[in-house]
């Protein structure tokens, strides 16, 4: 069974002391595709410096996180843009918009979020949307900005299921689960119930957010295979076709060979 991770920041500062192990772990567990998002310009070399280290493995994602955008997001973006243009990269990431801590950037957030969509059907790359308590001005963007040249994840997908739905009538978009989905008291296993294979695809989000059994832990990519259980639990079938319908839905949003 090979598993890719869609999403994980294996260049932060919390695997330093074993990255390349935590990058031999995941191998060995299956998950032979690491997809590596972009925060800031902070971690622009790191993330490449991984990829190039393990070019078979670690694939880039080059974008300006919505939380990372402050005062100076408009002489950053362009940092951003300068290493879209000219470096490859497999996906437009992570971008969007976070309302959660503070809405004084809103503004911004979605100025960079326009500008980014613009690289991403210009290099005819996917983009990778990090949406916290904002779907619907996420939705209102998408509702200007979407053809057929538009294509994406909503990364770490914890909405219900109108909202995935809505989603859906995009066409080029999928969901992106995480180990949100293994937590009891979150509902997302409901609404996971009625979303097609098809727009899944699966994420670690490491360090963050580790499935159980690993709650309170750091998360790394090996731990992707219980969030592929869950799923398979949730939908009734193998293990095996999770992996395969998985993986394929990932090689076509990023247009894999």
């Amino acid at each position: 069974m090979i598993f890719i991770d869609t999403h994980t920041h294996l260049f932060s500062s919390s695997f330093d002391e074993d990255r390349s192990d935590v990058v031999e772990r995941a191998i060995i567990a299956g998950v032979d595709k690491l997809f590596l998002p972009n925060i800031d310009i902070t971690s622009i070399e790191p993330m490449y410096n991984l990829c190039s280290q393990f070019p078979d493995n670690c694939f880039p994602m080059m974008g300006l996180h919505p939380g990372s955008v402050d005062e100076n997001w408009k002489k950053n973006l362009e940092v951003v843009k300068e290493h879209l243009f000219t470096r490859k990269n497999i996906a437009i990431g992570e971008i969007g918009m976070d309302l959660y801590w503070d809405k004084t950037l809103q503004e911004a957030q979605a100025k960079a979020f326009r500008e980014q969509i613009c690289w991403a059907k210009e290099l005819e790359l996917p983009i990778i949307i990090h949406c916290r308590e904002a779907f619907e001005e996420i939705f209102e963007i998408l509702d200007e900005l979407n053809d057929e040249k538009l294509s994406g994840i909503f990364h770490c997908f914890t909405g219900n299921l109108e909202q995935a739905k809505k989603i859906q009538e995009y066409g080029g978009f999928m969901l992106g689960l995480g180990g949100v989905l293994t937590y009891k008291k979150s509902g997302l296993d409901e609404v996971v119930k009625d979303i097609p294979l098809d727009m899944i695809v699966l994420e670690t989000d490491s360090p963050y957010l580790p499935p159980t059994p690993h709650r309170g832990k750091r998360n790394e990519s090996a731990y992707l295979i219980h969030i592929a259980e869950k799923l398979a639990d949730i939908k009734q079938i193998k293990l095996s076709q999770i992996a395969d319908i998985t993986t394929a839905n990932a090689h076509r949003i990023f247009n894999l060979n």
